[in-house]
């Protein structure tokens, strides 16, 4: 589980470390809320990579924001077209 006092040092490497391991398409972000749900009780952090045939007219922060209210994820930020998403 991530410490509640993680830093940002310490948050910032273990995003850098973890490889994207969900990809979000044209299906759109409710086809993978529980596979993202689950990989959290395995791991501390989720990178999740929108690809662009998800977005349509929403941003990449738009799409995350809407993952991590209907996974209970917490974002942990955005970096181009990846999320990554802690417990």
């Amino acid at each position: 589980m991530v410490k509640k006092n993680m830093n940002k040092k310490e948050l910032r490497k273990l995003s850098h470390e973890t490889d994207a391991t969900i990809w979000v398409g044209k299906e759109g972000v409710e086809k993978v809320i529980e596979e993202l749900k689950g990989q959290l009780r395995e791991r501390k952090a989720v990178k999740v990579k929108l690809l662009q045939s998800s977005r349509g007219e929403k941003s990449t922060e738009e799409l995350a924001s809407i993952l991590a209210e209907r996974s209970g994820a917490k974002m942990y930020e955005t970096i181009g077209n990846t999320a990554i998403f802690v417990r």
